[in-house]
C-alpha cells in the first residue's frame, strides 16, 4: 500500500505521458455514482482495488490493467467511497452494496459473466460476490487476502482504524497490522498523501471499514463453490491466514504463494501477473467451449 500511495503523487504525470489509455465512464448504482475504466477487447475481467486507493493506482499505474487488456476487456471500477465514485458516509451504504455495485456494473455494460479479480478489500468483495452471485462469474481471483468467516468477530484493530479515520488521525492501526514486523514507518511523502486522503475522506473510509463485517462467507458456501477460484498471497503477508482458512474449506480453489512478498508488494510482483494471466487463460469460456465441442465431435 505504501508503494501505491507514493504513486498518487506521480499519477497526473503518468497519465499526461500517455500511460492512461483506458476509457472511463460513470453509472448510477443504487443512488451512488460509480466511476470505472475500460480497456481492451475479449472476455470481460473486472478489477476491484483495495482500501483507500483506486482503480488508477492499484491497476493502471503498475501495468496490471494494460497487461490483461492485451487479450481481455478489462473493467476497473472505483469502489464506492474511493476515487471518483460517490462517497456516502453511512455504514449501510457499503458492505454488500459494494458487492451489488459489481453486479450492477455488469448489467450496465450488458455483460452476462466476467472474470473478477480483487485485491485486499477487493478480495473480500470478490469472495462475497462468489457466495451471492456465482452465476455472474467465469472465475474469481482473490489477491492479498482471503474471505472473512461468516459470524466471526472482526479483529480489534479494525474498529481502532475506523475511529482513527473518523478523528482524522490516519491509517496507523492498519499499517501496523499489515506490516510483517508489526511496525509502520512510512516515508514522509507517503504520510503527506495519507493525511490528505484522510482529511478529505475520513468519514467515508470509516464507514467502509465498519461495513466489512457484512462481507463474511459461510463454510457451506465455500464447500459448495463451483466457480474456478485463485488465491494469490505473499508468504510474508499477515493476511495469509485468511487464505489458509479458505484452503482448508473451499472447493475449486488454487492457491499460489509468492515467496518473500508481503501485503504491500504482492500485486506488483511479476509472479502475480504471470499467475493471473495463466489462470484466466486456463479458465477462458472460449477455451472451455472449444474443448467441449472437440470432445463431442469425437
Amino acid at each position: 500500500m505504501f508503494r501505491c500511495l507514493k504513486l498518487t503523487l506521480l499519477c497526473s504525470l503518468f497519465l499526461i505521458a500517455g500511460i492512461g489509455r483506458a476509457d472511463e465512464g460513470y453509472f448510477d448504482s443504487g443512488g451512488v455514482q460509480i466511476h470505472y475504466l475500460v480497456e481492451g477487447r475479449g472476455e470481460a475481467v473486472v478489477l476491484i482495488h483495495g482500501f483507500v486507493v483506486d482503480a488508477y493506482i492499484q491497476w493502471a499505474l503498475p501495468g496490471v490493467m494494460r497487461s490483461l487488456a492485451k487479450d481481455h476487456l478489462v473493467i476497473a471500477l472505483d469502489v464506492r467511497g474511493h476515487g471518483k465514485s460517490g462517497k456516502p458516509t453511512e455504514t449501510e451504504k457499503y458492505g454488500t452494496e459494494m458487492v451489488e455495485d459489481v453486479v450492477r456494473l455488469l448489467d450496465h455494460l450488458e455483460i452476462k459473466k466476467a472474470h473478477v479479480v480483487g485485491y485486499s478489500m477487493g478480495a473480500l468483495i470478490t469472495g462475497k460476490l462468489l457466495a451471492t452471485h456465482p452465476d455472474r462469474l467465469l472465475s474469481a481471483t482473490l489477491g492479498g487476502c482471503g474471505v472473512f468467516p461468516e459470524g466471526v468477530r472482526q479483529p480489534e484493530y479494525l474498529e481502532k482504524l475506523a475511529q482513527s479515520l473518523e478523528e482524522g488521525k490516519g491509517l496507523a492501526p492498519l499499517m501496523k497490522a499489515l506490516s510483517p514486523s508489526g511496525k509502520s514507518n512510512p516515508p514522509a511523502m507517503v504520510n503527506t498523501v495519507v493525511n490528505r486522503l484522510v482529511r478529505e475522506n475520513g468519514k467515508a473510509f470509516a464507514a467502509v471499514v465498519r461495513s466489512w463485517k457484512d462481507l463474511g462467507v459461510s463454510k457451506e458456501k465455500l464447500r459448495s463453490n463451483k466457480v474456478p477460484t485463485l488465491a494469490l498471497i505473499g508468504s510474508k503477508d499477515p493476511l495469509k491466514e485468511a487464505v489458509d482458512y479458505m484452503k482448508d474449506e473451499m472447493e475449486n480453489l488454487e492457491v499460489i504463494v509468492i515467496d518473500g512478498a508481503n501485503h504491500l508488494s504482492t500485486y506488483t510482483n511479476a509472479k502475480f501477473i504471470r499467475s493471473l494471466r495463466k489462470f484466466l487463460a486456463d479458465n477462458s469460456q472460449n477455451k472451455k467451449e472449444k474443448k467441449a465441442t472437440s470432445k463431442n465431435a469425437e
